[in-house]
């Protein structure tokens, strides 16, 4: 344990309104919540002039800085695979005597709901058709020699075979080691540094062996309201994405307009719903809501395996598996890159939206992974959910990609990014109800992330507390529809694209000196753990 005079929750306030009580870290709450509020009334009120901000500066900082992106990502797997096979996996979150808090089964429900779920259900389809249309079509060049396609690295052009290896290999590498050896280490460094060292559940805690005692002064508020900022703009994105493709999906099933009205009213309708759940707590509403999640993904992942060509999805698992293998290497590039397209416009946007998302999941995966040894937590969260996503993208890419290469049909590769999954299923058996069970999906991953947000960034303004009020708890869950509302009325998709790209810089730095942190931090516990024994 870290021998440290600060006791969890000293700097906080308790305010009373209405009635309610409140639990708060002044300087963080405050600071994070008027910046945020502030950002939402502003941007619904100036629509016209936020779009082409958001949208430029989206386009400078991954027009310059996708190296960064890039070259951080490689770090974070290679930090999580060097922990894998050294003695430091031993080491066990929570203390040597420690029993985990849930199954395996429950736990692995919550990693993959909390994750990814509403990116897998809104690119499942529309990703691997792109990278394959794109890989096929091969390169193009400008008057300057600049290519201007979005095949990535050098196309397959004309070649099917190859363009498939190649497109799914490019879309597996945005969904696989890279995005969960960001929340790996998130998680680790803060069940390390909270659980086996006593200090509070924030992200300040972590670089402690860095600044030491200063963890507690503004050098610590800052890094905690980054995080505030980077997990709730990071999270608006997805519940953006999730909102545009469950209208798209009722307007396509039911002729339900769509239009922004649609969407804001869908927002509202699920925050509310999210609200439920939060107010349940973590065993009995986050977990629960994703043991359901889970099912509903696994009933139509096999739907799609039994009723789709079914051979081809399990050959082309393997396959695909070993082209993700494969083109890792030339993917992960950092520099001399010729196809800026594929990298600016997909990974760099990528790797600042997982990163954005890497403080919420990381406290989310941290406090329900005491118990699990550090090489059991590495492999299970690396590989698994990795597995998982290949399994997903043969499944559904796979088989829109063969309905145009086999069938001629050209429905999905015309439809709009929104729409792609229900043109795809729309050619497949039973195909309203299985287009209904994707729209709950996606709804029911929006609540999940919604509620387990709200629970990880009240956390973080509460001082590090994690039995807050929990009227605090709605609050963080309302902001994060505004936001949500916000953006995408402001900007659109875009506009979500340049709020986690600009919340994704500065925190991919703050997660960059967290790695040095947690191997150190690790050293110590394995010392500790062989002094004990002598």
């Amino acid at each position: 344990m870290i021998d440290t005079d600060y006791v969890i929750g000293q700097d906080n306030i308790f305010p009373k309104a209405l009635g309610i009580s409140f639990d708060l870290h002044g300087k963080v709450f405050a600071i994070s919540s008027l910046v945020i509020l502030s950002f939402v009334i502003v941007t619904l009120a100036l629509q016209d002039q936020v779009e082409p901000l958001l949208n430029g500066t989206r386009d400078w900082l991954t027009g310059n800085l996708t190296w960064f992106f890039l070259l951080a990502g490689n770090i974070f797997v290679l930090v999580a695979l060097g922990l894998i096979f050294s003695p430091l996996g031993k080491v066990r979150i929570g203390g040597p005597h420690a029993k985990p808090d849930f199954s395996y089964m429950g736990w692995f429900a919550m990693l993959f709901a909390a994750g990814m779920g509403i990116g897998l259900v809104f690119y499942g389809v529309s990703e691997p058709m792109s990278h394959f249309s794109s890989s096929l079509a091969g390169t193009t060049a400008g008057a300057d020699g600049v290519r201007t396609d979005w095949a990535p690295l050098g196309g397959a052009e004309g070649d099917e075979a190859a363009a498939l290896s190649l497109g799914m290999a490019a879309t597996i590498y945005h969904w696989g080691f890279h995005p969960w050896a960001a929340y790996a280490l998130v998680a680790l460094a803060l069940a390390i540094f909270s659980y086996n060292k006593g200090l509070p559940l924030t992200m300040r805690s972590v670089f402690y062996p860095l600044l030491g005692e200063r963890v507690w002064g503004w050098p610590g508020h800052v890094i905690d309201i980054l995080a505030v900022f980077s997990t709730l703009f990071g999270l608006a994105t997805s519940l953006g994405f999730g909102a545009t493709q469950a209208t798209t999906g009722l307007s396509y099933l039911f002729g339900i307009p769509n239009n922004d009205i649609t969407m804001v009213i869908l927002i509202a309708v699920i925050t509310l719903v999210a609200l439920g759940s939060v107010m349940a707590g973590l065993d009995k509403g986050v977990q629960r809501l994703s043991m359901i999640n889970m099912a509903l993904a696994f009933v139509l992942l096999v739907f799609i395996i039994l009723v789709g060509p079914t051979l081809l999805i399990a050959k082309e698992f393997f396959s695909n598996t070993v082209s993700y293998l494969q083109y890792i290497p030339a993917l992960s590039v950092p520099f001399g890159r010729e196809d800026a397209n594929y990298t600016q416009g997909w990974t760099a946007v990528y790797w600042s939206w997982w990163i954005s998302w890497s403080p919420f999941v990381g406290m989310f995966i941290a406090r329900i992974s005491r118990g699990r040894t550090v090489r059991e937590f590495l492999v299970s969260v690396l590989l698994v959910p990795t597995l998982v996503s290949i399994l997903w993208m043969t499944a559904f890419g796979g088989t829109a990609i063969n309905q145009l290469v086999v069938d001629g049909y050209q429905g999905v590769q015309d439809a709009a990014l929104e729409l792609k999954l229900f043109a795809m299923l729309g050619e497949l058996p039973l195909a309203t109800i299985s287009s209904l069970v994707g729209i709950v999906l996606v709804i029911v991953f929006f609540v999940t992330s919604s509620d387990s947000g709200s629970l990880v960034i009240d956390s973080i303004t509460a001082g590090g507390k994690t039995d807050a009020p929990k009227a605090q708890r709605v609050f963080w869950a309302i902001i994060e529809g505004a936001i949500a509302i916000a953006l995408l009325l402001g900007g659109g998709l875009g506009g979500l694209q340049a709020a986690t790209v600009s919340t994704g810089l500065p925190f991919t730095v703050v997660l960059l000196i967290a790695c040095y942190a947690v191997v150190k931090g690790l050293i110590s516990e394995l010392h500790s753990a062989r002094a004990a024994q002598r």
